[in-house]
């Protein structure tokens, strides 16, 4: 069959190759005919021009193609019009045309967006269900600057390319598109044809839910049905996460804290379930592992493919929307790991988007993890720090969320992070700090502390770069918190001595206070102490099962009353015996038995003790909220000190870092009177051996440790004793 003579933008349609196709498509005026409409409908039969008030007309196929083409001459002819559609089958049915309707998109949107300043981008790109010219849709905007052409596919046109072919706004790189009659729930993707000619289909960078792995598509989702009941906490975020509040931090992977068999729970029965369970341990804040949607389950979430959508394994954007809701109306925060450093290589996501290193560098020495696998994002581009400024409100604006861990810090830092010589380059000036992210991250923290007052921010940074938790017109990073990831080693490494040895490393358990007060430190005991052969808690611990355990139960109140916020992994609080496995629940079942049990209840008793006693929280990041009574006993491995809240308030610890108790130990005091034991992690009901002080010490007027008083106790074998002034 002969070809049809066609002008050459009726073939870049056919051949979806369209640059313009808006400029060819739909109604335009025509000096000499009057109005010309044209339509591009591969599976249609037959295609009549509906126009309200008259009847329905004709549209003549232009023989050999899909192409429909009108030449009206009656009468006024305005844009509202529709087609009615008869396909091969005989089935009619009619719907809007696409190309009438003008850019959604407007010039200031486009301006900022060049800018990269505009920080409700998920307003407006990627898929939103709106109306338009009185018709209801679904709007469709995504940034590929360097393709030839690009279609938004899905079921509603059989994923065929030629149709829905987007318009691209000027030079800002934004093609967009109108759907009507499209709705929520509609499933999608981009088609992108690149500058070769090369097909690639892609996921909605700026989709708010996708498909259920192993799918990989987007899907259309309306945000503005879910109603909030959590006004009371986000009103009083200021007040309850200021840095004079407790805030003790239970870290969760959603799809292995419990399951259903071996099903997930999703994002409500997980509220019920652990808010209920948070509470009655004392936990004042959730911190959920990247439930950012990811296509590999191996990762636990920290490759992240979708930045604007909560992983649909455990439910809907509503569902999580619950979640998060739920906990605020039960006093609980809740936090999210969020992965800025990176991303996946999954040729569906972000990688070489539209054909070209779009959002990641172009150079491999600076845009390339090559032990993670995964790609750098270019922090130099505008439209890329955008893009992730963009997605840290997000979850803050559109989900409630109280705060955000930012994962990997160090390696956006440093140009030669895990790389050898010669496998990097040098900023400008030389150096070996990466400027560009390092001007992101600030701009990040700036924009998170000005709009949501309150939020926290917390930086996963093991270097020793300087300023992490200071604000940025001090010349910090402007982070509220930093992960005291120097306390964590040193900590764990003196645990895991025997005791017969720590007295040669007991300089490893005071080292932190030299510098305790540099940053605004939290304390953290997170998944990545317990995976990849590191040995679940207890394992780390020496000796027989009942020692293990003491050990663990010293080290959380070390934890406890050391100076800094806390985090602690799930399943640390009862040491399961296994190390942590995504796939599987955690061993719940021990946490009915000794000793698991016993730590369980001695971790509670510490976080009930910890909330609402104030000299342990109040005073964590200036050195007046802690003195050192003795630091120095190296010989026996003992330690002591005190923590101050801002009132003067007291709590005196002693720590015994061995299986030796003491008797008629002699502890000074700065205050006379009764000392109540509120905390003795060797009690029988945690599984110890039950020696203790009867419940309280009483002062005599006898100097130590330079205090004018001191008490003298029993200090039981590897244990933490708090001790509280009588009230």
């Amino acid at each position: 069959m002969k070809s049809p003579i066609l002008p050459n933008e009726a073939w870049a349609i056919i051949e979806a190759r369209s640059y313009d196709p808006f400029g060819w498509l739909g109604r335009h005026e025509h000096e000499k005919i009057g109005v010309v409409v044209r339509a591009f409908k591969p599976r249609a039969e037959k295609l009549w021009l509906l126009v309200e008030g008259q009847k329905p007309v004709a549209m003549p196929r232009i023989e050999g193609s899909d192409i429909f083409e009108l030449h009206w001459k009656q009468g006024d002819f305005t844009t509202n019009y529709r087609f009615r559609i008869e396909n091969r089958e005989g089935h009619t049915w009619e719907e809007e045309d696409t190309y009438r309707f003008g850019p959604i998109l407007g010039e200031m949107d486009l301006h900022l967006i060049g800018e990269g300043n505009h920080f409700e981008k998920y307003k407006i790109m990627g898929a939103h269900v709106r109306e338009n010219e009185g018709v209801w849709g679904v709007g469709f905007a995504v940034w590929a600057p360097s393709a030839s052409r690009v279609s938004v596919v899905g079921n509603f046109n059989h994923w065929d390319g030629r149709e829905h072919q987007m318009r691209i706004r000027g030079s800002s790189g934004v093609w967009e598109i109108f759907a009507p009659g499209l709705c929520e729930g509609e499933v999608y993707k981009f088609e992108i044809r690149t500058q070769s000619g090369a097909i690639l289909e892609k996921t909605d960078p700026y989709a708010q839910q996708m498909e259920v792995r192993p799918n990989t598509a987007s899907v259309v989702h309306n945000s503005r049905k879910y109603q909030w009941n959590d006004e009371a906490w986000v009103k009083s975020l200021p007040q309850t996460q200021a840095a004079d509040k407790p805030m003790n931090i239970y870290e969760v992977h959603p799809g292995s804290w419990r399951r259903a068999g071996s099903d997930y729970l999703n994002y409500r029965d997980l509220a019920h379930q652990m808010v209920e369970y948070c509470q009655w341990m004392g936990y004042t804040h959730i911190e959920l592992m990247p439930v950012t949607e990811h296509p590999f389950d191996g990762s636990w979430g920290y490759q992240t493919v979708g930045y604007f959508a909560p992983t649909s394994r455990f439910g809907s954007p509503d569902d999580f929307r619950y979640f998060v809701d739920y906990c605020h109306q039960n006093n609980i925060g809740v936090f999210l790991d969020w992965v800025p450093a990176h991303f996946p290589k999954d040729s569906h996501g972000l990688a070489r988007f539209d054909g070209t290193p779009l959002y990641e560098h172009e150079d491999p020495r600076l845009g390339e993890h090559k032990d993670w696998g995964t790609y750098i994002f270019n922090f130099g581009r505008n439209e890329v720090r955008n893009f992730l400024t963009a997605s840290a409100l997000f979850w803050l604006d559109q989900f409630h969320i109280d705060g955000l861990r930012v994962d990997a810090v160090a390696s956006m830092l440093y140009l030669d992070y895990s790389r050898e010589a010669g496998e990097w380059t040098p900023n400008k000036f030389g150096g070996r700090e990466n400027l560009e992210a390092v001007e992101f991250l600030k701009q990040f923290n700036c924009l998170v502390h000005e709009r949501f007052p309150g939020t926290v921010t917390m930086a996963e940074e093991s270097t020793s770069w300087p300023m992490v938790s200071r604000p940025t017109y001090l010349g910090g990073l402007g982070f509220t918190m930093k992960w005291n990831m120097g306390w964590m080693n040193d900590t764990l490494s003196y645990f895991e001595n025997d005791p017969i040895h720590r007295s040669y490393h007991h300089h490893a358990l005071t080292f932190s206070m030299v510098y305790a007060f540099t940053e605004n430190f939290i304390l953290p005991f997170s998944h990545d102490e317990v995976v990849h052969g590191k040995g679940s808690m207890p394992e780390k611990m020496p000796g027989d099962d009942w020692q293990k355990f003491a050990n663990l139960r010293l080290l959380y109140g070390f934890m406890y009353s050391h100076p800094g916020k806390k985090l602690q992994f799930m399943g640390l609080e009862f040491g399961q015996w296994p190390e942590w496995d995504y796939d599987s629940s955690l061993s719940w079942d021990q946490a009915n038995f000794m000793p698991h049990r016993g730590l369980q209840l001695m971790q509670r008793d510490m976080n009930h003790l910890y909330k609402d006693v104030p000299a342990l929280h109040e005073v964590d990041f200036e050195g007046g909220g802690f003195q050192w009574l003795d630091c120095n006993d190296a010989g026996h491995s003992l330690l002591s000190f005190i923590r101050r809240d801002k009132n003067g308030g007291i709590v005196v610890i002693a720590l015994n870092l061995t299986p030796v108790p003491h008797h008629n130990y002699r502890l000074g005091v700065p205050e006379p009177g009764v000392y109540c034991e509120v905390m003795n992690t060797d009690s029988e009901l945690y599984g110890g051996s039950n020696l203790g002080n009867a419940g309280g010490v009483e002062t005599e007027e006898r100097p130590w440790m330079n205090q004018p008083y001191s008490v003298s106790m029993v200090l039981p074998p590897l244990s933490c004793v708090i001790l509280r002034p009588e009230l």
